[in-house]
């Protein structure tokens, strides 16, 4: 179920019209549905068992958001001191925290081990020895998982397969024996278990049994250079549907529509493998969680037609949602009042002076005016985390509506705020 919906014509979140929020808090807006991130969550905890759930707070880390599934049982999958930081002022006990990340600062690494997390994510054999010499410096005793390339193929953006080869991430699996091998004879660090992540809105079930599979060899293999491990972080990585995320007969229905990797499915064909080993499962899901759960709202700025093309000219920019300039990531795009059964087709752009500031390119959506707020769909994650203040544009406030109360989580920035950090010299 999706609480996000059509009623008489008019877009609602839960019991909330989103004309309502948009008049009283102005434009750009995100706005999340609390009942949806529950269900979302719920529905991964059921389908996964008794494996622990950490949620990325790379994907959306506004504390609200957080509290909800602190208080829900998840953890916090963190990749900065940051975002440790903020898990830690959101609900969440240190030890349902995990560090990972490629390039740890010392002082990142310094921080979690002060604030004893559950565990940090070892990505190179040099990172090994350093988180050793700092947890010794401190007299701590680091809890970490090595992160092992298994060099598989997501079959989702390039940008976001982590798990190849040629990418950044993890060991070498050869290698990484030697890795695995050393850790048992630092003096400061405990080797819990083995990470790994191939990557990011991945919506086929094949890698995942891949992956695992990759790992279940892989344990016997560590078990015959005589390293015993207790845990496997399995990453997270499941796609969410981004095409027709909302259907209704005066929308125009995408025939090439995309699908979203079911978690019973998901958990149906690798839990039975992953067990083999004996090891507590740990998921890191994220954009499953939140993407569906959130959407951003705008205004119509201007209509342009040239010759060539029909502009549909809004204030969200990819200052507040980078993925369409960054990836050409799809969102669907809807009016917020249905009040036209006309279709056009238009480019649908943002403001900033970038050609890649757009919403979307030769889209079909209802007819739409000056002063009209259109929806963004799916644009719960990787949304607001990822917005800037390019062209010195304030960033947007942020809306979480529960049934049919809404609470603003954040506050619009101000042109003051642009400023606040900054230093005036007397050149």
């Amino acid at each position: 179920m999706l609480h996000f919906y059509y009623k008489s014509d008019e877009l609602y979140c839960e019991g909330v019209p989103i004309r309502k929020i948009a008049e009283e808090f102005g434009t750009p807006i995100y706005i999340y549905s609390k009942a949806q991130i529950t269900q979302n969550f719920e529905l991964l905890k059921n389908s996964l068992r008794n494996s622990k759930i950490l949620y990325a707070l790379k994907a959306n880390s506004n504390p609200s958001i957080l509290k909800i599934l602190s208080k829900l049982g998840a953890g916090a999958d963190t990749v900065s001191a940051g975002e440790i930081y903020i898990a830690l002022n959101s609900g969440f006990k240190p030890e349902k925290i995990s560090f990972a990340g490629v390039g740890k600062y010392d002082d990142e690494i310094k921080f979690a081990l002060e604030n004893d997390i559950f565990s940090l994510n070892i990505e190179s054999p040099q990172e090994l020895l350093i988180v050793n010499e700092i947890a010794k410096s401190l007299n701590k005793t680091a809890r970490i998982l090595i992160r092992v390339n298994p060099d598989i193929n997501a079959q989702t953006h390039p940008y976001i397969s982590t798990g190849i080869k040629t990418s950044k991430f993890g060991i070498d699996p050869n290698e990484a024996i030697d890795v695995f091998k050393k850790a048992t004879k630092l003096t400061n660090v405990e080797l819990l278990g083995i990470h790994t992540h191939i990557g990011s809105q991945i919506v086929s079930v094949e890698p995942f049994v891949e992956t695992a599979e990759f790992i279940l060899r892989y344990i016997e293999k560590l078990e015959k250079n005589g390293v015993k491990i207790s845990h496997i972080d399995f990453g997270g990585g499941l796609g969410v549907k981004y095409k027709n995320a909302i259907v209704n007969d005066k929308l125009p229905f995408e025939e090439n529509d995309d699908k979203e990797l079911n978690p019973e499915l998901f958990a149906n064909e690798i839990l039975p493998i992953l067990e083999k080993t004996g090891c507590e499962l740990i998921f890191e899901p994220g954009r499953f969680i939140i993407a569906n759960a959130g959407i951003i709202v705008g205004k119509v700025l201007y209509t342009k037609k040239s010759k060539v093309k029909n502009f549909i000219i809004t204030d969200i920019s990819m200052t507040e949602l980078i993925r369409l300039a960054l990836y050409k990531a799809y969102h669907q795009i809807v009016p917020v009042i249905l009040k036209s059964e006309e279709i056009e087709i238009a480019d649908i752009v943002g403001p900033v002076c970038e050609t890649s500031d757009f919403i979307a390119i030769d889209r079909k959506i209802p007819s739409v005016s000056r002063g009209d707020y259109i929806a963004v769909m799916t644009a719960g994650a990787y949304g607001f985390v990822s917005s800037s203040n390019y062209n010195a544009r304030p960033r947007p406030a942020e809306i979480l509506i529960d049934g049919e109360n809404y609470y603003l989580i954040r506050e619009r920035e101000t042109f003051e705020d642009l400023l606040s950090k900054t230093l005036m010299t007397k050149i």
